[in-house]
This record gives structure tokens, sequence and C-alpha cells, in this order.
């Protein structure tokens, strides 16, 4: 097996293989890179060849890493990173930043804090852009981890609890997080539904037919846990991945949904919806922002980071 050190291994190398990994095919990465393609595939040859590891193997039109490579990608992506953060000016101005980040969230999320977030881009950064992914995980460290998103906001209270268990217990903890806001939730349902115009008791809820917006995709959430801890249970039917479809499918159907009560005025037909209490307790649902640790000590990090927490403080202003 070859023997490889920083000493005898190009550097260069490695951003290939960081691109490559990312991207999962030979001409994007040469595109992103600027680079040939015979340059990125003779890039990728010298570094199997110092690590000993086919790295990439092609699998239809794509290409399927390896063990080796699966274990080696977030140890490069890290130092890649941090190289490139420790380069930057160590004041960031953002009138002449030129920085794109990356954050995931809830669509109900970025519709209260993206306008407000434009704004005081275009205002004081023109020369920033923001991408937004779909947030699909309650446990995003893996997307923050291999930097497919730079910031995750939403309800992570798996997360948050474990790294308080680990901090507690002395560990490293690689996450940082940070409360934003509390949002508490509210049935839905449209206008002329059965039980709009009676006390939406807790019989009738769990009688009814709804609708979960499900990240994961599985129909159980925190509403299910609240009446499983009563000894109740509802039927879901239907299970979506973004608020707004909730809200749209709810407007015109019979089911029932739950959204964040700050989100109701954000769909732009919240006159079709009537708004109830829930008629059992839950707790009010804490939103975080979470970010690795590597980008901490970022300057333009620690800006974005400033700006969406002055944001959702005041979002949610009455």
């Amino acid at each position: 097996m070859p023997t490889t050190s920083l000493r005898t291994l190009d550097l260069n190398l490695l951003k290939v293989f960081d691109v490559v990994m990312a991207e999962r095919s030979l001409t994007r990465a040469a595109q992103l890179l600027a680079l040939t393609q015979p340059a990125v595939s003779n890039a990728l040859r010298r570094l199997r060849e110092a690590l000993g590891d086919e790295l990439l193997v092609r699998k239809g039109r794509g290409l399927e890493p390896t063990v080796r490579a699966q274990e080696l990608w977030p140890a490069v992506r890290n130092a890649l990173q941090q190289l490139q953060a420790s380069l930057l000016p160590s004041v960031f101005t953002p009138a002449s930043a030129n920085t794109t980040f990356v954050l995931t969230m809830a669509d109900a999320t970025a519709a209260e804090l993206m306008p407000g977030l434009l704004d005081v881009i275009n205002r004081e950064a023109p020369g920033v852009s923001i991408r937004v992914v779909p947030l699909t995980t309650r446990d995003p460290r893996r997307l923050l981890e291999d930097g497919s998103a730079d910031l995750a906001i939403g309800y992570f209270p798996t997360v948050r609890s474990d790294l308080t268990a680990r901090a507690l217990a002395g560990e490293t903890v690689s996450y940082l997080h940070q409360p934003l806001f509390y949002s508490d939730y509210v049935c839905v349902m449209r206008k002329g539904h059965a039980l709009a115009s009676n006390a939406l008791t807790l019989e009738r809820y769990c009688a009814a037919r709804h609708m979960l917006v499900s990240f994961s995709g599985r129909a159980f959430g925190f509403v299910d846990d609240a009446l499983s801890s009563q000894g109740l249970s509802r039927r879901v039917v239907l299970t979506v991945n973004q608020f707004f479809v909730a809200g749209k499918v709810v407007a015109h159907s019979d089911l029932l949904t739950v959204l964040p009560r700050h989100f109701v005025r954000e769909t732009g037909f919240a006159e079709q919806l009537v708004v109830r209490e829930l008629p059992f307790a839950t707790a009010p649902v804490q939103v975080d922002s979470l970010w690795h640790l590597r980008h901490d000590g970022n300057r333009a990090h620690a800006w974005l980071r400033a700006q969406i927490s002055t944001l959702a403080a005041q979002a949610l202003l009455p």
C-alpha cells in the first residue's frame, strides 16, 4: 500500500478531489475548477495512486465514492475551508464583499426571514448572494459537516440536547447554536369546514382527517407525541414537506393541518383559512440557527448570523 505524507502529496489534488466529490461529475467539476476534463481525470489518477484507492468509480452517468473516499472527504473539506477562511481579510466589509452563503431552512422560516435579509443585503452588502435550500431533516449536522450548507435554521431539539449533553460530559463539540425565536402552532382548516363553526374539542380533533408537514416523510410529529402521551392518536392521511403546500391543500380540502401561527399570514391566502387553537397543550417550538465550529471565527459568517438574529427578533413582533 502506498505511503503518503504531506511532504510528497500535491495539495492541489485535494482541491480537485473535494469538487469531484461534491459534484459526482468530472464534467461539472472541470467547469467549476476552470480545468479541462482530462486534467481533472489526471489529477484523480494521481491521487488514487498516492492513496492506493479508487476513490470514485463510475456508476451510470455519475461517480460513486468508495468507503475510503467517504471517510476522507469531510477531513479534506474541513481543512480546505479552514485554510480559505484564514486567507480572508480579518475585517469583513459588507459593502465590498462578494460572498455566497448557503442556508437551509423550512419554507415557513424562509418566508419570515428572507424578505428582511434581502433588504439588508441590498442596502449594506450588494455583492453578497444567498442560496436557500430545503430543510429535509431535523438533524442537519451532516449538511454542515460536508459544506452543503453554511447555516441551518429550524427546530432541532434532538441536536440541541445532544450538543448540551456532550458539552456537559467534557467532549469536544463541533457545532454551535443560537436561539432565534419561539413559535407556537395552530390548527388550520378551510372556511366552510364542518369544524369551523364549532368548538374544536379534543375528541373532534382526533376524529378528523389530518395532513402533516414532515421533512422526513415520516407520518408522526410533535402533535402525535402530545396525543400519544394522553393515550390518543389521529389519522394522518397525507404528508407533505412544505408548510405552504400544506396551507394550499387545506384551503381546498377537508383535512386539518398544523402550521406555525406566524406563517398563516405569509401564505397569501389567509382569508381562505380558519385558525383554531389546538385542543391540547404543546410546548413552544424553539427555532435555532446551527453552524459548524469552523465558521465561528469567520467574520462574514458572524455578520450573517447577526443579521438573521436581529431579523428574527423583529419579524415576530406583533
